[in-house]
């Protein structure tokens, strides 16, 4: 599995260079939809689009399970269980020092898809809000 995810994010990234594929968005959008505060936006809806994606229509049968099983792998492991520990984390905070302010701040991977840091934390029974750039606290 690591060989054929290492060789399928190889031919990504040529493929890239060569302009025979395009990411369907760019750093700067997910930077401006982050910033402000779109977190319905598209952008933020998959929940594999900070991993590399190896599943194509193009992949023999035996390697498109794999691509199948790594998907699995990367999507629970990397964003649902992250997500996960880090709202335990923040929840735990909260409860231990009921009389203190924090600040929390996540990067963009932290509120893309489904399970996020944010869902974690409203089915804890936490109300969470966006304060846009700029504005006071």
């Amino acid at each position: 599995q690591v060989v054929f995810a290492l060789n399928q994010t190889l031919l990504q990234q040529e493929s890239l260079r060569a302009g025979s594929f395009q990411s369907p968005y760019t750093t700067e959008d997910l930077i401006k939809h982050y910033s402000c505060g779109d977190l319905s936006s598209i952008i933020f809806n998959y929940d594999t689009s900070q991993v590399p994606n190896f599943i194509n229509a193009t992949l023999p049968a035996h390697e498109l399970i794999t691509a199948q099983e790594i998907d699995r792998y990367f999507r629970q492991e990397l964003i649902y269980k992250r997500n996960e520990r880090m709202g335990r984390r923040v929840k735990d905070l909260l409860e231990e020092y009921p009389d203190k302010s924090f600040f929390f701040a996540f990067g963009a991977g932290h509120f893309m898809g489904n399970n996020t840091v944010i869902d974690v934390l409203r089915r804890e029974g936490y109300e969470v809000e966006h304060t846009p750039a700029g504005q006071a606290i």
